[in-house]
């Protein structure tokens, strides 16, 4: 990584704290010196910073030139070969899934071994925005979210997310689609449908009420959508 493709991340990972109301120009401004104009127009991609300012922000910031690293994964390249050859996928927090555009070494709680096969091949549909963000990610369902799937899911089964499919076009043909989707500040995993500009999530089990969501100004209601369930891994 080099020195402008760092300056890019630490752009995006201040979006993204300004995004999710955590952080602000103005207090970064405050954190750090630099007058807000400076600020906006290194986040806006109309100047750089010099290496000193990048320091104090990331200072700040409490940043790592590690967090900024996506996690050590196998890549395409590593994959390909011998039948039953494993990649290995970030098992992170459901925020960190439906949040963080890339996956830090600091935010991965484990590796998660797949088969390569159950990666290669699949079709992406999403903004160009979301092609940016690291691809597959995997996290554990909560036992009191995944009850209301039963069967399709157990208590801490471990999914694993293409958030490059924010569509909600079924990905085969008279099959519903599952997904992880943010509500609030949480995600489930449900099935989704649009309807009306509005997102419809339903569980499984018939007896839970469908929860209805409405995107936040400025988003679509594909945003809502973390991603696809590729692959389901139940405890038994």
């Amino acid at each position: 990584m080099n020195f402008s493709q760092l300056q890019d991340r630490v752009r995006l990972e201040l979006l993204r704290r300004i995004g999710r109301g955590t952080l602000s120009v103005s207090l970064l401004s405050r954190q750090t010196g630099l007058g807000q104009p400076h600020i906006s127009n290194f986040l806006h991609n109309r100047r750089g910073l010099s290496l000193k300012a990048l320091d104090v922000i990331l200072e700040a910031q409490k940043l790592e030139i590690a967090d900024l690293l996506p996690a050590r994964r196998e890549t395409k390249e590593e994959a390909k070969g011998e039948a039953g050859a494993m990649v290995q996928i970030p098992l992170v927090s459901e925020a960190v899934a439906a949040f963080e555009w890339h996956i830090r070494a600091s935010s991965t709680l484990a590796l998660a071994p797949f088969l390569v096969d159950t990666v290669q091949g699949l079709e992406a549909r999403c903004s160009n925005a979301r092609r940016q963000w690291d691809r597959f990610v995997a996290m554990r369902v909560a036992a009191e979210d995944a009850r209301e799937m039963e069967p399709v899911l157990e208590a801490n089964a471990v999914v694993m997310l293409d958030r490059h499919y924010t569509s909600f076009h079924p990905y085969r043909e008279g099959e519903a689609n599952l997904y992880g989707a943010r509500v609030g500040s949480r995600m489930l995993v449900r099935y989704a449908q649009f309807q009306g500009e509005r997102v419809v999530l339903r569980a499984y089990q018939a007896r839970v009420k469908a929860e209805v969501l409405e995107p936040e100004p400025g988003e679509t209601a594909n945003d809502l959508l973390v991603g696809r369930v590729v692959v389901v891994v139940n405890p038994h």
